[in-house]
Parts: structure tokens; sequence; C-alpha cells
């Protein structure tokens, strides 16, 4: 029966850099010039999307860092590293927490549009911005593939591949819940839980140096000694 620690831990850390809360902003540019109807397509367009990505770093992602010659302890040390830079700042509350960038950029050039201009069709902007870079980017691929590595089994994978997957749904609901939430959420309430995303944010941080960091030093005495 496969472990439950890795997929568990692979969501929250999933969860805790994408913060629905606090990326409902993000989106709200788009799904503000969208119909009800276009808000939900693009959802479960996004959903779609995340999926495929999520499966890919999952399944396939190991062997293309192997091709690139990137080892995945190095990986594995970069995700922490880069989760430290985002956790730590949320944490303590700082403003400027996350900066433009591929998890969270700034607001979409269609925010500067004319209000009264014709409606965007959600195929326009499902995969740019949407997905990519507003929902997934360089660190959630880190993440998916540094907790593949420490599957031992098939069974494991699975298990991996469904907490992918409940990812895909919470970003896919985010969208959807962004055209509805867009006046009602208050400042202090994003701020209070940005705050509990830092915190657990960076305790996965540490959780994966704790895990590379060894590994690249046995792996680095070991290729000494076979010389």
């Amino acid at each position: 029966m496969p472990s439950l620690d890795n997929p568990v831990l692979m969501f929250m850390a999933l969860f805790t850099l994408y913060s629905p809360l606090a990326t409902l902003s993000s989106y709200f540019p788009i799904v503000s010039r969208l119909r009800p109807a276009e808000q939900f397509r693009l959802a479960l367009g996004v959903f779609t999307y995340v999926t495929i990505f999520a499966m890919t770093a999952l399944w396939v992602g190991e062997p293309l860092l192997t091709l690139l010659g990137i080892t995945t302890d190095a990986l594995t040390v970069t995700g922490g590293i880069a989760l430290i830079f985002v956790g730590v700042p949320l944490m303590r509350g700082m403003d400027d927490a996350v900066p433009a960038g591929p998890e969270r950029p700034a607001a979409p050039q269609e925010a500067e549009a004319d209000p009264g201009a014709k409606l965007e069709v959600w195929r326009a902007v499902l995969f740019m911005p949407t997905t990519f870079p507003l929902t997934v980017g360089g660190t959630t691929f880190a993440i998916l593939v540094s907790f593949r590595t420490q599957a031992e089994s098939l069974p494991d994978v699975i298990a991996l591949s469904v907490a992918g997957l409940a990812y895909a749904a919470v970003t896919g609901l985010t969208v959807y819940l962004s055209g509805h939430l867009e006046r009602r959420v208050s400042p202090r309430a994003r701020a209070f839980l940005e705050r509990i995303a830092g915190i657990l944010l960076t305790a996965i941080a540490v959780s994966l140096l704790a895990r590379g960091i060894p590994r690249m030093v046995v792996a680095a005495l070991n290729a000494r000694e076979g010389f």
C-alpha cells in the first residue's frame, strides 16, 4: 500500500505556493470581463491544462531533467530555496512578498483595457496568461519532480498523481470562484491567510532542503571516491 505522507506533503506545498485566496486577485482582470458560462469554461480549461502539466512533471519530468544534465537532488534543493524566498516574506506580512514572476506575476495587460471593451473570448486567455504564468510555473514543476524522485514504486507515483489531480481541481475552482468573489474579500482577511500560507510554505521548504542537501553531499563524496 502506498504511503500517503509524500502525496499530502506535495499537495500542501503546491497549495500554499499557489495560495488560492491571494491568487484570486490575479484572475480578477480576466474573469470580470467574461460571462458566467465563459468563466466556467475557462476554469475547466485551466483544470485540464494544469492536470497535463502535473502529469508530465510526475511521469516524464525526471528523464527530461536527466537529458538536460540536471540532478534531481539539486532540483530538490533549488525548489526548497525558491519556496523560502516566497514563504518568508509572506510569513512576515510584506506587501511585496511575491514579486512579478512565474508564480505570481503582475496583473495582465488586459486589466488596463477599457471596461466597456468587447468581452474576451475565454479560449484566447486560457493558456496565456491564465494557466501560464498565473497558475503554474518553474517552481511548480520543481516541486512535482522533487517529490516524484522520492516515489519508490508505481503505487507511490499513482498516489502523487492523485494529489496532482487534486491540486489541478483547486486551481480550476479558484478561477471559477474569482469571478464571484471579486469584491467580497477584505484586505485584512487576505493578509491573514497569506501569513498562514507563508508559515506552511517555509516549513515545507526546510523539509525539502533537509532531504536534498544530505543527498547532494553523499553523491559528491561518492563521486570523489570514484576518482
